[in-house]
Formats: structure tokens, sequence, C-alpha cells
């Protein structure tokens, strides 16, 4: 065993992929800078360790066996993966997290975070092809979708490193920083054949209670759930998303406050009707926060990956994106 661990060196596995890439030991030999006599020992002393043939000696051309054929696949998968190994140590050691986490509220813009997460990926992607002078981000990006106050519990718990869209009204526990982010106006909302749907006036709880409210379910696992704008006694369809809530609306399935930027289109096309409500139209005041300990590498301040989401999260721009664009290929 000791020896076929040392036989297959990243050289040895080099080798074999520049044989199989240019057909013929003279040729590949020519390419490694050896004699082809010196390809054919290295390719003997390989066999020999793994006692296996990986070459057909019948044919003129440098014809793999099936052995062989096995040995250049995962040879070129483990080759991939120590170039990828190495990259990442050194990207890491430039300052950029391994892994960044984040959370993102259910009703903020999902054609924003995927855009964010595109440019994200570009600057990873130019900077490790050589089209910008620094090392390129190693770090994978991991997405969440979080409602109420599972987002501010996936920041505390360490599940998430940035949490886009957390109210205010938590107890900060220490070391955790908070930024606006905008504030999300919600209207109340039923289908047009609804019952509620006739009423004209202003609706008050007691016409309410009798008629069953739609419900998007806190993430929080931890903590306690919040409800909100939901009656004692009121029938509840409990939805995973405010997507699944809009769905639910559309079907007549119920009534409910949602948010008006992604209620609007329907609201236009005549598919949902907005009713006042004695309580008001109220709005939800939603910020940006993530731990200051962590996303650090090196213990010398914020990792690069969370300072660019950061970065970009300052821009009016994109806060107002992430709270009112919701029209777009995903929705």
């Amino acid at each position: 065993m000791p020896d076929r661990r040392q036989a297959l060196t990243p050289d040895a596995l080099a080798m074999m992929d520049t044989i199989a890439r240019t057909g013929s030991f003279a040729a590949a030999a020519r390419e490694l800078g050896k004699v082809p006599s010196a390809l054919t020992y290295s390719v003997r002393q390989l066999e020999d360790a793994l006692d296996v043939l990986l070459f057909d000696r019948s044919s003129r051309q440098a014809q793999l066996t099936a052995a062989g054929r096995e040995l250049l696949f995962e040879g070129r998968r483990l080759l991939q993966e120590m170039d990828a190994v190495a990259n990442r140590v050194r990207r890491v050691a430039s300052g950029w997290e391994t892994q960044l986490s984040i959370s993102v509220e259910d009703i903020l813009s999902m054609p924003t975070i995927f855009e964010l997460v595109q440019a994200f990926c570009e600057v990873r992607d130019g900077l490790a092809t050589g089209q910008a002078s620094d090392a390129g981000p190693a770090t994978r990006l991991r997405l969440r979708t979080d409602v109420l106050a599972g987002t501010w519990e996936a920041l505390v718990s360490g599940q998430a490193d940035l949490a886009i869209g957390v109210s205010d009204e938590h107890p900060n526990p220490g070391g955790i920083e908070l930024r606006p982010l905008g504030e999300v106006p919600f209207i109340y909302c039923m289908a047009p054949h609804h019952p509620l749907a006739q009423h004209e006036g202003v609706l008050v709880d007691a016409q309410l209670v009798h008629h069953r409210a739609v419900a998007v379910a806190d993430t929080a696992q931890r903590t306690t759930p919040m409800t909100v704008n939901l009656l004692p006694g009121q029938d509840v369809l409990t939805v995973p998303s405010m997507r699944a809530k809009l769905e639910a609306l559309l079907r007549n399935l119920g009534c409910g406050y949602v948010p008006e930027p992604l209620a609007r289109p329907h609201l236009e096309a005549g598919h949902l009707v907005s009713r006042a409500t004695a309580r008001g139209p109220f709005g939800a005041r939603l910020h940006y926060a993530w731990r200051a300990e962590r996303g650090d590498p090196g213990a010398m301040g914020l990792g690069r990956a969370l300072q660019w989401w950061l970065q970009q999260l300052e821009s009016p721009t994109t806060r107002r994106a992430l709270v009112e664009r919701h029209a777009g290929p995903l929705d």
C-alpha cells in the first residue's frame, strides 16, 4: 500500500494525462521534455506499483486499458482537487473566508439577492482566471431563507454570518452590528371573489375573525416564534413562505397582509384586491446585521467576502431593490 501511494504522485498523474491527451509516448515525451525511453520506464514503474497494465502495448497508439482509463479519470479529478485546495489555501491566507452563510428574510427580493450572488461569483471567477490583480475569493456561499425571528436566530446561533432583513426589536447579545435596510409596506389582500372583497368600508377585527387567515410560519426553532396580525379564535392556514401565502390568497384560501411590492402586479392585474383595516397599514422596518467576530479567518478583522457583501449593502440602490423589486424571472 505505501508503494502504491508513493507511485500516485501528481507528476505521475500529470504524465498519464499528457500521454492520453497527445495520443502517443513520443509526443508526450516531447511535451514533457523527456526522452521516450525515460517516459516508458516511468509508465512501467507506475504499472508495477499498481500491479495493473495501463496501456495496450499491441497498438502503435497509446491506447488505455480499462484500468488506465479509470486512473486517468480519477487522476484528472485529483489534480483538479489539488489545484483547488492549493488555490483555496492561498486565498484563505489572503483573507477570504472558506464559507459565508447568509440568511435572507423571506419577504425580500430574491431576484436582487441572486444578482448579488452573480456579481460575487463574477468577482471570484474573474480573479481566479487572472483577470484581476488580486487573489479571488475561495469562499463558498450558503444561502438560506428565514422568516420573522428565524432570521435573527440564524445569526445569533452561528448558523449565518450575515442576516439580511432582521428586525431591531430583538435583544442584542453583543458582538452584532446592525444597519438600516429599509421599510417594507404591508397591505391587506384577498381574492376578488372573497366575501371580504365585497366590503367597501374599513374592515374591523370583528369581521376578520370569521374568515381564514393565511400566515407564514416563523422559522425560529429555539426562540419564541412571532405571530403577526392573527386574531384569537381565527382559523389559520400556515404556509412556509410569503410566495406560498400569495399563492394561497390567489386561490381564495384566505386573506392576510402581504408586502405591497410583492402584491402590486397581482393587484394591477385584478387577481387580488386590497382593503383597509382598522389596524391600518403597517410597515416592517428591516435591517441587515452581522456578527463582528465572524467571517474572520485570521483574527485580523472581517473576512473579505463578508466585507464585499457589506459594501454592496451600503448602496441605497441595492437596499431599495431588496425591499421593492420583486418582479423578475424568479417570480
